[in-house]
């Protein structure tokens, strides 16, 4: 299906208060989603075209923490193949998936994403708190390695939900990382980011040999994620972030009791 010139503009204005949303604290998926669906693209499609156009917003996200990352560069590496594979799993797991099937999962994917935005700052404080223990315990020989081993396994295991869905996917990648990164935030921040670009991407790469993105809107929303970045960012110092996660947080929960209601 393809959309009007009015329904594209639409979608790009949603892709810029999507984009914008994404700078402050995430969760943007949780505006454009549903706005694709009521313009009447189906579910399947509208994830897919949403996952391939928020692609550029994620690269654009890690070139941003690249320093992060050439100081990493072998959990860089370690994470690579378990993020594409897992992108890939959850990219499958989409395309064989029947309408009425992703249908019935949607609205819990849309509850997950919410429940995880609405406790991103108690999820928060508990990475911090997990950081702080790590840093007062010592490392047996042989720990760096098995540490790698556990990063690619956490990249592995949250990269499938980055490919079927993604909202969400951000914090759940950051929560795990802290379990097993004794690191700086802003570097298991740096390395989260990276997870989630080749997980996404490699779904996109996945979903481009079908014929279900919906072009129009796929690049109206890529749009979304440079002003509403630009947008988000003038903006951070004056916007309240917890009201304007709790309005998120509640469209989500709308969205997916429509969804149950079905």
């Amino acid at each position: 299906m393809d959309l009007t010139w009015w329904q594209v503009m639409i979608v790009a204005v949603v892709g810029v208060v999507g984009g914008g949303v994404n700078s402050l604290f995430g969760g943007g998926t949780l505006i454009t989603f549903p706005a694709l669906t009521i313009l009447g693209i189906p579910a399947v499609n509208a994830n897919i075209t949403n996952t391939v156009a928020t692609i550029p917003g994620y690269a654009s996200g890690a070139w941003e923490q690249r320093t992060e990352l050439r100081t990493q560069r072998r959990r860089v590496a370690v994470v690579a193949v378990p993020a594409v594979a897992g992108g890939l799993i959850g990219g499958l797991l989409l395309l064989h998936t029947s309408a009425s099937a992703f249908e019935a999962v949607i609205p819990w994917l849309i509850l997950i994403a919410s429940v995880l935005l609405a406790l991103q700052p108690q999820l928060k404080d508990l990475v911090a708190r997990c950081l702080s223990a790590h840093h007062h315990r010592t490392s047996p020989p042989g720990a760096s390695m098995r540490k790698l081993a556990l990063v690619g396994a956490c990249a592995f295991l949250g990269s499938p939900y980055g490919g079927l869905f993604g909202a969400g996917l951000g914090v759940v990648m950051l929560t795990l990382f802290s379990f097993v990164l004794p690191d700086a935030l802003t570097r298991i921040n740096a390395l989260k980011q990276n997870v989630s670009v080749l997980a996404n991407a490699s779904a996109a790469a996945l979903f481009l040999t079908s014929d279900k993105i919906v072009w129009s809107a796929a690049l109206a929303l890529a749009v979304g994620p440079t002003l509403g970045g630009a947008v988000g960012g003038r903006f951070a110092a004056k916007v309240r972030p917890n009201v304007l996660r709790g309005v998120v947080v509640t469209i989500g929960l709308g969205v997916a009791a429509a969804f149950f209601a079905r």
